[in-house]
């Protein structure tokens, strides 16, 4: 039976750890304002951290800049 990535429930403590340290502090410094780690996309320039708040999403890149206003899409 095939299932799409996207059923299989991931804990989140494994995206953690495919974070760097500077990716952790800024997921960090978003958990105050209400956000949480949805996913983390693995790209050519880096992993990104994606995490949402109120249906709001935010993604850090491996710097550790956060952007509020991603051009990302997600399939919640």
């Amino acid at each position: 039976m095939h299932r799409e990535r996207r059923h299989i429930n991931k804990d989140i403590r494994t995206f953690w750890d495919d974070l760097n340290l500077a990716q952790k502090f800024a997921v960090s410094e978003l958990q105050r304002f209400g956000y949480d780690l949805f996913c983390v996309r693995r790209m050519e320039s880096g992993n990104l951290a994606l995490l949402i708040a109120d249906g709001h999403l935010a993604a850090i890149d491996r710097d550790g800049e956060i952007n509020t206003a991603p051009n990302v899409k997600v399939r919640f």
